[in-house]
């Protein structure tokens, strides 16, 4: 008798914490997080190139839309991004999105601005930024090596 009600306390125990690992809070941060912000396209050019992308609505987002203009040297990494460190912190709210898209703009960790170019798995986690429209011919203009981007509202 007690044996049967210690694996049913145990059961509704398992059943309760399974139950509240699904907030629904968790949810509408990632939908917030991947929602294009109300008419807010950035340029970003890089040589003659240019490219247009949408900002998400999220705060990290608003605040690097806010050091715009800027015009900075990526640096090239594992041949399929550049990236960028600033020297202050922004905002974050990283995740792991699984499959990194040709023309993600993304946050790694508080400091770090990274542009792919390349499509991939990742096991890492990021902030959304915003993802460039068409990302056509953006690998060809970011080259092999650094690049000087710049960043300005469109």
């Amino acid at each position: 008798m007690k044996q049967s009600f210690f694996i049913l306390l145990t059961l509704m125990s398992f059943l309760v914490s399974s139950a509240t690992s699904c907030n629904k809070d968790d949810d509408n941060i990632n939908i917030e997080n991947n929602k294009p912000m109300a008419n807010e396209k950035i340029k970003i050019t890089v040589n003659s190139q240019t490219f247009t992308a949408m900002l998400l609505d999220n705060n990290s987002a608003k605040a690097f839309k806010q050091m715009l203009p800027l015009t900075i040297n990526m640096t090239e990494l594992n041949g399929n991004e550049k990236f960028y460190d600033f020297p202050n912190s922004l905002p974050t709210n990283s995740s792991n999105p699984g499959i990194i898209k040709n023309g993600n703009l993304m946050l790694y960790g508080s400091k770090t601005l990274v542009l792919f170019y390349q499509s991939f798995s990742t096991s890492y986690s990021y902030t959304k930024l915003g993802t460039i429209d068409d990302a056509t011919g953006l690998a060809s203009a970011l080259g092999s090596g650094n690049a000087t981007v710049t960043f300005e509202l469109k």
